[in-house]
């Protein structure tokens, strides 16, 4: 996949994902790159971003398979954030979606 369309939509993503449940930093990227691929490092960076941008509080927990874990928590900023961002995208698509029709619909006669 295109690295550029990974890069604008990862941020999204991370937000959707943690919408629902705390998650921690190899979760999300496990459970994005059963879609696309990703690198394990380009999460990272956008965790501590949106931490440091208020979106998320990190908190330790216990793990069976080695040492705490740090989840990720969206704060009520980070959820009004994340749906901004599912507006946005579903206007995005939807426009990209509707020029891909018409580019594939031209009339060859």
């Amino acid at each position: 996949m295109n690295v550029q369309f990974k890069k604008g939509v990862l941020t999204l993503c991370v937000l959707v994902l943690t919408l629902k449940k705390d998650r921690y930093g190899y979760e999300l990227v496990d459970h994005i790159s059963e879609k696309f691929l990703i690198a394990e490092g380009t999460i990272y960076p956008i965790l501590r971003r949106l931490t440091k941008d208020g979106y998320f509080t990190t908190y330790l927990s216990e793990s069976k398979e080695g040492p705490p874990r740090k989840y990720y928590q969206l704060t009520e900023a980070g959820k009004l954030y994340a749906e901004e961002l599912i507006g946005e995208w579903e206007t995005f698509n939807k426009g990209v979606d509707q020029l891909i029709k018409e580019g594939l619909d031209h009339d060859e006669g």
